[in-house]
């Protein structure tokens, strides 16, 4: 009978162990990982066709290393954004002491994390970013974009017949821009419904609004440039201040501004007016005009910090 006894217990608690490793399954992986493994590697071994193979001054991709400080961190989320990832896990080695702490001050700093999201393609930007970490080191960035699929397919469509019919082989790279911009700003009307009032009529704030709606705020406009700078193939990024995102391009190893919005004025008479104050400027040329709404971090975006 004592052996029946025993035989049962035995049984009861083996069966107890296997659900708790069950349920517990995500735990024992990450302790598993963080404990066993610790100087786990950031691998990205997957990246969409919008991945860009840029290095910044600000942010570098990285892959295949160990972060061990501050910027490997900064350099982990942009290379996650810039992958196109949905989803990615990574562990903090524990050789890495102030890791996690480092990653909660990424995370809960949303000026930092929109200003690495302007260096990525606009379909693999975020319109969401979320992290979770936990105390045994793993490390999880979830993303939510603001392109849908059939967004990006019918954008691409146009994209591609009007640079088609646009793109001069014969121009200059810059002539080339301009063409862009002029097109953009003659087919566009600034959205100031959604501006002012926050009403949406037009999803002005992507690509969509001006090439198919007619209509955009500073981010429509500076989004579907940027789908023509690549387009070009040209080394850019979104740039932006507090209230306001504009483009940067470099051209002949020189970065330049571009600035849609302020191209196409608001008139108090209604009409459509185009001009070239903004298209392809300095940084000292965009601050002696309008510092108030360029004031861009120039400790973040620092090809074009200003020259004395």
């Amino acid at each position: 009978m004592k052996k029946i006894v025993k035989a049962l217990f035995l049984i009861g608690l083996f069966s107890i162990l296997i659900g708790l490793i069950i349920l517990r399954k995500d735990s024992l992986i990450t302790l598993f990982n963080a404990y066993i493994f610790p100087n786990n590697k950031v691998v990205i071994d997957k990246t969409n066709s919008y991945y860009r193979d840029y290095n910044f001054l600000f942010v570098q991709n990285i892959n295949d290393k160990i972060p061990s400080n501050y910027q490997d961190l900064l350099n982990v989320y942009y290379t996650v954004i810039n992958s196109g990832k949905d989803e990615y896990s990574f562990y903090c080695p524990k050789s890495y002491k102030s890791c996690i702490t480092e990653v909660e001050k990424i995370a809960n700093d949303q000026t930092l994390l929109s200003n690495i999201n302007n260096y990525v393609h606009p379909y693999n930007a975020f319109n969401h970013i979320e992290t979770e970490y936990d105390t045994l080191g793993k490390v999880t960035i979830k993303i939510e974009r603001p392109y849908t699929d059939d967004d990006i397919q019918l954008i691409n469509k146009k994209v591609d017949e009007l640079y088609d019919e646009l793109y001069d082989e014969n121009k200059t790279i810059k002539e080339n821009i301009e063409t862009f911009h002029d097109y953009i700003i003659n087919n566009t009307k600034y959205d100031s419904d959604k501006s002012d009032k926050n009403i949406s009529y037009y999803k002005s704030d992507t690509a969509y609004g001006p090439l198919f709606e007619g209509y955009a705020i500073c981010g429509g406009y500076t989004d579907l440039m940027q789908l023509f700078l690549e387009k070009m193939k040209l080394k850019s990024y979104r740039i932006s201040s507090d209230m306001h995102i504009w483009n940067a391009v470099m051209i002949d190893n020189k970065w330049y501004h571009i600035d849609l919005t302020w191209d196409d004025p608001i008139t108090s008479d209604g009409k459509n007016n185009l001009i070239h104050s903004y298209m392809l400027i300095d940084t000292n040329k965009l601050l002696n005009s309008s510092k108030d709404k360029h004031d861009f971090d120039q400790n973040v975006f620092l090809e074009l910090k200003e020259t004395n």
